[in-house]
């Protein structure tokens, strides 16, 4: 059976790791893997993460199946930071855990394609492994542009997607930081939208991967919320490999909002069955670690210092990048008010190359830059080379 595969193409972003590693120059500057960095260039484990896990050591007494829906203890004691005080918005949304956010999304795309859904409408540029999800479980996928050349969010563009949209039909939304552009809709564009998805009846999806690394763990939620507040159903992605960071351990939770009662109930049910079929059960370490944090005031306290430090560092490196004003013909003024890990450059894939080969600056062939891979040492450098790559206006 095997001759009749086709060969895929390589991951470009592994490639790209292969390449980083393999350059010699001391001064090369990766800007290209999606993991948070120190001003030291390390991706470190959380203090809170630390001491969360050296309490799973001492007092864990099981390693037993927890069953599809993973560890709920986690799932319940995350709620309240997504959703607010009324964390289950009067018993209208429940949740399971799942391996990462990327689960989350796989899970809520299968479950909405199972409930009848024919075509799936999504801003692009987005997280590439959106489409492959899409195209993975064979969604009509119809796309629209998320972003304006002047570095906002086309709204217009959505609400047209939204309106025109017909039964059966939903649409793909990343709740905060927008990977990979770092360009978020503005809290009035939210209640545009939230008003014609209520309107139209589209059925929303949410992917929240970055909750706490724009502006802040309540700010980053008030699209969401106020999308939420407006529609009778919807289905939101939520990971933590971000904002904990915990890459590798995959901890991510998948929430229903429903009307409550048999509609959720059956949805649960239908998602739990997928779930099974899936991956059977989620990994728990990592889950049970955020759990512990969650629910111990001073872990809790030593969990949001961390993130607060993650965000300042991303948002004083978007800063510096604004004030240095153009580089070339690139503006890079609208990065100071975007957010989260990314941004993406309007550069060519020559260029980019150019920029590795001649600079030691790696980066995706998108244009896309993880501002965390950029530090006082090296930002001058980035900026200089970025000038010299793509020369005058």
């Amino acid at each position: 059976m095997l001759h009749r595969l086709e060969e895929q193409s390589p991951d470009a972003l592994l490639a790209l790791i292969k390449m980083h590693a393999a350059d010699d120059r001391p001064d090369k500057v990766d800007l290209g893997v999606g993991v948070y960095r120190t001003g030291q260039g390390d991706t470190p484990v959380f203090r809170s993460i630390k001491a969360a896990e050296q309490q799973l050591v001492d007092e864990q007494d099981s390693k037993s199946y927890l069953g599809p829906e993973g560890d709920m203890g986690f799932v319940n004691a995350l709620m309240p930071y997504i959703f607010g005080e009324d964390a289950t918005m009067g018993g209208r949304i429940a949740g399971m855990q799942t391996p990462g956010g990327t689960g989350a999304v796989r899970l809520a795309l299968a479950l909405a394609q199972k409930a009848g859904l024919k075509k799936l409408h999504m801003g692009t540029p987005s997280w590439p492994n959106h489409a492959q999800i899409i195209n993975d479980i064979a969604l009509d996928l119809e796309t629209f542009d998320h972003a304006n050349p002047d570095g906002t969010a086309n709204v217009e563009a959505a609400l047209s997607a939204i309106r025109g949209a017909g039964p059966d039909e939903a649409i793909l939304l990343h709740g905060c930081c927008h990977n990979p552009s770092g360009i978020d809709y503005t809290a009035e564009d939210w209640e545009k939208l939230g008003d014609a998805i209520a309107e139209t009846g589209i059925f929303p999806v949410i992917d929240t991967a970055y909750h706490g690394l724009g502006n802040g763990l309540d700010e980053d939620v008030t699209g969401l919320r106020s999308v939420l507040a407006k529609v009778p159903e919807a289905f939101i992605a939520y990971s933590c490999d971000k904002n904990f960071g915990m890459y590798r351990d995959r901890v991510g939770a998948f929430y229903i909002l429903a009307d409550g009662g048999e509609t959720l109930d059956k949805a649960f049910t239908n998602a739990n069955a997928l779930a099974r079929a899936s991956w059977s059960m989620p990994p728990d370490h990592g889950a049970a670690a955020v759990r512990l944090i969650l629910r111990d005031s001073k872990l809790t306290a030593m969990w949001t210092d961390e993130l607060d430090q993650m965000r300042e560092r991303m948002r004083q490196v978007r800063a510096a990048l604004a004030d240095a004003g153009t580089a070339g013909s690139v503006d890079l003024t609208p990065l100071g008010r975007q957010n989260g890990l990314f941004s993406t450059l309007p550069v060519s894939k020559d260029q980019v190359k150019e920029l590795r080969e001649k600079h030691g600056i790696y980066m995706a062939g998108s244009g896309r830059i993880n501002i965390a891979g950029l530090t006082t040492n090296n930002i001058d450098k980035f900026v200089d080379a970025l000038a010299d790559v793509t020369g005058s206006a």
